[in-house]
């Protein structure tokens, strides 16, 4: 018999043992309670159940070890998606003759940082948000390379695209994280979420060549920690043990305590989280504050938050860190008026509006200032995010150089009452007018197709 043959009906047994055995579950049957656990192989992708409590070491249709057992396996419908060295990734995938290498991408300069490094690099102790002259001091092998945000985009882009064709609860985390909800979606996929989720971090490595990491669980706060499991490629699961998992983990794994909220716990003698568990709900709050009870449901591995596919944009901002301290109040704003530009095309690709301005300065000794202003109109427009920045940018200059600078909305209006036409400007129609030009030759023809006068160098 042939081999494809054999498969198929290999296939077709474990998928009907499988159904069967998923149909008994849902209608409770006790003989299910010492049934061994479903498996999935996520080479296939496919369940199935062993015939003995020991469980194999390869999947019996393709003989794959990437298996996944779990209890709760086809119950949960939780999952978080997050993508392995997702810049690199990408940039492996459009230049072929970087397989296998060490890879950077970030910030080229002194001053640069490091945005993604690949698993290789990481072999060598580079990591992202590291300064990049310390990851190329640990791994002075590696290529580095310029970001390409605009090719990130489109292949996040597509993910996502992959992702809303399975469920349209999906929240957008960051540009290569988000969350999925696939409650109920079951028979419209003829498969449990586990086996849908492992079919499309398939089709996404072989189509974009990005590897995903999954997590699955019963809410999206242990969904993102499942994730982080067995990256990269990983496929991790928690289920009912979820507040067991976390009785022996350190307090700094909860996403959102930072370095200065884990010594405070540390000084009341809370160091793992089963320790913040196991207090009443009085105690919690008195002891942590108003926020003591959500920590207390957190570190239970309890989680109210629902997958949410959009949220509302706060603040949208810019900023750029130089090579070397600037002083000239010429150059800072040359630097303000192309970070106006970036501004104003992020308040549009967010469909939103700035209402006002923030600036921002960072001194040669790490030294923040902010600075803020309100505008009259809702605007997108860099000529007028320019204007109201640079007002707050020339009281600050001549006396003082800065490392950093940045500009971001204060506040945000939907992008439909942006730039009204002001009758006491006669030519705020032609300013929107010309903008949507200059924005059409850039989306046809690259950012450098045109550019105004006072973004080029004296």
């Amino acid at each position: 018999m042939p081999h494809g043959t054999a498969c198929a009906q290999a296939r077709g047994q474990f998928r009907s043992q499988g159904s069967r055995m998923a149909l008994e579950h849902c209608r409770g049957d006790s003989r299910l309670t010492e049934a061994p656990h479903p498996i999935l192989c996520r080479d296939c992708p496919d369940l199935f159940w062993p015939d003995s409590p020991v469980p194999p070491s390869r999947c019996p249709v393709c003989g794959s070890r990437r298996l996944v057992s779990h209890p709760d396996l086809t119950q949960l419908t939780i999952a978080h998606m997050d993508c392995d060295a997702f810049f690199a990734s990408v940039e492996k995938q459009r230049r072929p003759e970087l397989a296998g290498k060490p890879l950077l991408v970030g910030g080229i300069g002194d001053r640069g940082v490091v945005s993604t490094a690949c698993y290789i690099a990481r072999l060598s102790g580079a990591r992202s948000a590291m300064p990049m002259r310390q990851a190329r001091a640990l791994c002075p092998d590696a290529i580095i390379l310029p970001p390409d945000m605009a090719a990130y985009r489109r292949v996040a882009e597509h993910i996502r695209t992959l992702m809303r064709d399975l469920t349209p609860l999906v929240e957008i985390r960051s540009i290569d994280e988000a969350l999925l909800d696939l409650s109920g979606t079951r028979q419209l996929h003829g498969a449990p979420a586990c086996v849908v989720l492992a079919r499309l971090a398939l089709k996404v490595e072989r189509e974009l060549g990005v590897t995903i990491s999954i997590g699955l669980a019963a809410n999206p706060l242990m969904a993102k920690l499942a994730a982080g499991l067995d990256k990269p490629r990983g496929f991790g699961v928690i289920g009912r043990e979820a507040r067991e998992w976390l009785a022996d983990k350190p307090v700094r794994i909860l996403p959102g305590i930072g370095k200065a909220q884990e010594q405070s716990l540390h000084r009341l003698g809370l160091t793992r989280l089963g320790a913040i568990a196991a207090l009443t709900l009085d105690e919690a709050v008195r002891r942590l504050g108003p926020r003591g009870a959500e920590l207390l449901a957190r570190a239970r591995g309890e989680d109210r938050h629902r997958v949410t596919p959009h949220h509302p944009v706060k603040s949208v901002s810019s900023e750029v860190t130089f090579e070397r301290d600037i002083r000239d109040p010429v150059i800072l704003e040359r630097e303000l008026w192309k970070l106006c530009e970036q501004l104003a095309m992020r308040l549009r690709r967010k469909e939103v509006s700035a209402t006002g301005v923030s600036l921002k300065l960072r001194t040669g000794d790490f030294q923040t200032r902010t600075r803020a202003a309100r505008l009259h109109s809702p605007t997108v427009l860099p000529d007028r995010l320019f204007q109201a920045g640079r007002e707050l940018l020339r009281p600050e200059t001549g006396t003082q150089a800065f490392r950093l600078l940045g500009i971001g909305s204060n506040g945000v209006a939907p992008l439909d009452a942006a730039d009204p036409q002001d009758l006491a400007d006669a030519r705020s129609v032609d300013r929107v007018a010309m903008q949507k030009a200059i924005d059409t030759l850039r989306s046809r023809f690259g950012r450098d197709a045109i550019k105004r006068g006072r973004a080029l160098d004296s």
